[in-house]
């Protein structure tokens, strides 16, 4: 094997670039995959297969001499998941890479469910599992989404039993595998472009059940996420009572079998019209109902006598009005009367006790000049000017001071003049 550079002038020949392929491979040395049998083919006692990523899209070829096969305990074919240790291979003669298998085993159900618990354990705790974040499902879709294998059992239960209940139902299917590793991706796929059709109210995924490891793609991740992200409500019906896939858990509502999801999703037309037909009858006997008790009750307030004789109450009221008016008179006239009899008793008493009855007896009253009355000689001495009170009129006088209160009489150029 030469190390000359290779150039346009000097290129190395074809087979010396496949040595040195399969030189440098050979160093690769040996490596545990993981994957899905999606081919096995047995010739002369070899057996030419592929083996596919799961998640991802990488497929690999590989060779299974009969000597490795005839150690094998286990059975092998296509569809099963299994672990097997390779080792890249380059045919030189043929100008292609295959794997060297030198184990196979089956993934062990151990495995799997184990993955499956975190799995389970780490989307609980994100709360995809929570029932709060469940939506109710429509009472009458207008449109049902479907996610089913194509020309299943699934997707004609659901479609006949969904036309049973309420014939006019509409429905938009989208294919996907239901079983293999097309299964996650396709089955994301149709949920997402679904939940972008603002016509469909709800998505039912379906299949006709299957065993643990057929029913693993609706444990993927990207199906769980994909369920979790959509905002048109999720119905699970897988089928699978024993293991159940963890779309079950994720999905708002979980049938049991794709007729029950159809029952859940639909309502049945004839029970409707029998609540229809009920709510009526109850509606129907309540008017009249209330219409009788109505009716009974204006019968009874036309039979009052003030409806009955609408003068009656005005008659009623007039003669009230007339007793009170009596009575009203009645009080005043006595009210004037005793104010009239007290009056007199207070003009007598003013009269009683007047100045003017002493002085209609004969006598008089003596003011000073200032008005206060003479109420003994030195009140009014010699000379001053008083004013004499008479019953009728009054006279000035000019006091000439003390004097007997019997025989004296004033000198009578000191007369008063009456005024």
């Amino acid at each position: 094997m030469t190390d000359a550079p290779s150039t346009r002038d000097a290129p190395w020949p074809v087979a010396l670039l496949s040595e040195k392929l399969r030189g440098y491979i050979d160093r690769l040395g040996t490596a545990w995959v993981e994957g899905e049998v999606t081919q096995w083919g047995v010739s002369n006692g070899n057996v030419y297969g592929k083996l596919k990523d799961l998640d991802r899209d990488a497929t690999l070829s590989f060779t299974l001499w009969s000597s490795v096969r005839a150690r094998l305990t286990e059975e092998f074919a296509q569809g099963d998941r299994v672990v097997a240790l390779v080792k890249p291979n380059w045919w030189v003669k043929g100008g292609s890479l295959t794997m060297q298998v030198y184990e196979l085993r089956h993934v062990g159900l151990g495995d799997l469910l184990e993955r499956l618990e975190r799995l389970r354990a780490q989307l609980a705790a994100e709360g995809l599992f929570d029932p709060a974040r469940k939506r109710p499902l429509p009472f009458l879709p207008h449109r049902i989404g479907l996610v089913t294998g194509r020309d299943s059992d699934a997707e004609q239960d659901v479609l006949r039993n969904a036309r049973l209940r309420w014939p006019s139902v509409d429905f938009r299917v989208e294919y996907a595998a239901v079983q293999g590793d097309r299964t996650a991706r396709e089955v994301s796929r149709a949920i997402e472009l679904l939940d972008a059709d603002p016509e469909v109210d709800v998505i039912i995924v379906a299949r006709g059940g299957g065993d643990f490891q057929n029913l693993l793609g609706f444990s993927d991740e990207r199906v769980l996420r994909a369920a979790a992200a959509a905002t048109t409500p999720i119905v699970s019906a897988i089928g699978h009572e024993a293991d159940r896939p963890l779309l079950d858990e994720v999905a708002d509502l979980r049938a049991s079998t794709p007729t029950d999801a159809a029952k859940r999703v639909v309502p049945d037309v004839a029970d409707e019209l029998a609540r229809v037909r009920q709510a009526r009858a109850r509606i129907g006997a309540r008017m009249a109902h209330l219409v009788a008790a109505e009716v009974d009750r204006i019968g009874q307030l036309r039979s009052r006598p003030v409806l009955a004789d609408p003068r009656t109450m005005v008659d009623a009221r007039a003669e009230e009005i007339t007793r009170w008016v009596a009575r009203g008179s009645d009080l005043a006239e006595r009210a004037i009367e005793r104010a009239g009899v007290a009056t007199d008793q207070l003009h007598a008493r003013l009269r009683a006790l007047s100045p003017q009855a002493t002085l209609d007896r004969g006598y008089a009253i003596v003011q000073r000049a200032d008005g206060r009355v003479v109420r003994e000689p030195a009140d009014a001495p010699t000379g001053d000017e008083v004013l004499v009170a008479l019953p009728v009129g009054s006279i000035r006088a000019e006091s000439l001071g003390p004097g007997d209160r019997e025989g004296d009489a004033p000198p009578a150029e000191h007369a008063g003049s009456a005024e």
